[in-house]
């Protein structure tokens, strides 16, 4: 499929087919950061957990830009939106400088090294130096015009909304409520584990895929690989074909949710021919397993499935930015953070519930040991999502934007299903994707 020079004049794409340009362009990803990122959408930046004294501050990424989350003091008008949380812009508003350095930390204000501009946490301009001039035999030299006003020159504020302890913020503040934006479809799913909890921070785990960072939205909204690529699943149960499941979607294909009861393993024809099962394979550590069921482990809407199913998996895709995992009791959010076309940082953040028992904890802790950079589960798709940037790059190093890839499992319709064998999730993406960037 050859492409026209501008990605805004390329023709419509079948979400069904996706081609490689979609990875591989780097004019079609400024586009993207602008349109998606930096549009009216809202992205993930992290959990109250992370900050949650005044001045308490993180550091975290819309897209390609630098923002931090800071706890500061609740606006009595505010207090069920954002929690006194201000997401503001990494640069100084006088020469651009990225002023902040640590990850983490708490502080009274934040000042530029540069030339020592202070902002309050909220982001306005406290003051600067030499704001007046400085006054020498008599007279006041140099200092800001007469009409320079603080008020006008704070850092770059973004929309924020806090949701059951997940911060998301955009560039757009004109963007859709975060409730309306996740819609009834998918909403319930989020609120089934954040609702009325309060969450405890257990760790982080951080990486660079080279990999266009729309793979990861796929790798989590394609049912169709994990009980084949990842022996783990199959053998032992944790994911497979043949288990009861649901894939959600919004009423726009954006975001979803996939949903799967484990089962015990074993062999059976699901398995037939399926290299990554190993029959014989056993732990030497039994309790990485320890699963127990939670009471949270519910359906929001009976009316959407069937009763006899009790999820002990659910991966939600929010779109551009997060990931909320739910694997039997490890629970995670995962950030995508683009970096260039062609690979991408992502940020896991492991959490818990502050009224777990100690036992629960370690029992959270241990499984989270099958996801992360080094996870039995997790490394697998770090490195096929390398593979597939490479096979996209190679097939394209002519420069003729040829090739697509295929993803008509279940038919080539946007719809939910009750069943995993289906790649019916990145249609719904792409159907979207497509619409957003001017491709539809």
């Amino acid at each position: 499929m050859n492409s026209p020079t501008d990605p805004l004049l390329r023709p419509q794409v079948d979400s069904s087919r996706v081609p490689f340009w979609a990875y591989t362009d780097p004019q079609l990803h400024a586009q993207e950061l602008n349109r998606i990122f930096y549009g009216a959408h809202w992205n993930y930046v992290g959990l109250l957990a992370e900050i949650p004294q005044l001045g308490d501050f993180k550091k975290s990424q819309v897209g390609e830009r630098e923002v931090i989350m800071v706890k500061d003091h609740v606006h009595p008008t505010q207090k069920d939106i954002d929690h006194g949380i201000r997401v503001v812009e990494n640069r100084c508003a006088h020469r651009g400088v990225r002023f902040c350095q640590k990850t983490h930390g708490n502080q009274r204000s934040f000042v530029c090294p540069y030339h020592q501009w202070a902002y309050k946490l909220n982001g306005d301009l406290g003051g600067l130096p030499f704001k007046d001039g400085v006054e020498r035999d008599g007279q006041i030299q140099g200092g800001m015009p007469k009409d320079f006003d603080l008020k006008q020159h704070g850092l770059n504020r973004l929309k924020v909304e806090v949701l059951h302890g997940l911060v998301f913020a955009t560039f757009d503040h004109n963007a859709q409520p975060l409730h309306d934006y996740l819609g009834p479809k998918i909403l319930p799913w989020v609120e089934r584990i954040f609702k009325s909890r309060e969450l405890t921070l257990l760790g982080y785990n951080r990486q660079r895929i080279p990999g266009n960072w729309k793979l990861m939205m796929e790798n989590i909204k394609d049912p169709y690989h994990p009980g084949l690529l990842h022996t783990w699943f199959v053998t032992f149960g944790l994911w497979r074909a043949d288990q009861r499941s649901r894939m959600v979607m919004d009423d726009l294909g954006r975001h979803a949710v996939m949903i799967s009861q484990r089962n015990e393993g074993g062999g059976g024809a699901v398995t037939q021919g399926v290299t990554s099962f190993k029959p014989n394979m056993k732990l030497h550590d039994d309790r990485l397993l320890d699963i127990v069921q939670e009471p949270w482990w519910t359906i929001p809407d009976p009316a959407e499935l069937s009763k006899s199913i009790t999820p002990s998996v659910t991966m939600i895709t929010l779109f551009p930015s997060l990931i909320i995992q739910q694997q039997v009791n490890s629970l995670s959010t995962r950030q995508i953070i683009p970096n260039g076309h062609g690979q991408f940082d992502f940020v896991w953040t492991h959490f818990g519930f502050k009224d777990d028992t100690p036992e629960m904890t370690r029992r959270r802790l241990r499984q989270a040991n099958l996801f992360g950079p080094a996870g039995y589960v997790s490394a697998d798709d770090g490195e096929v999502i390398e593979f597939s940037q490479a096979g996209f790059e190679q097939f394209n190093s002519d420069g003729l934007r040829q090739g697509e890839t295929l993803c008509e499992l279940g038919g080539k319709e946007v719809a939910m299903t009750d069943h995993m064998v289906t790649e019916t999730l990145i249609r719904g993406m792409y159907q979207y994707w497509n619409e957003v960037m001017g491709h539809a």
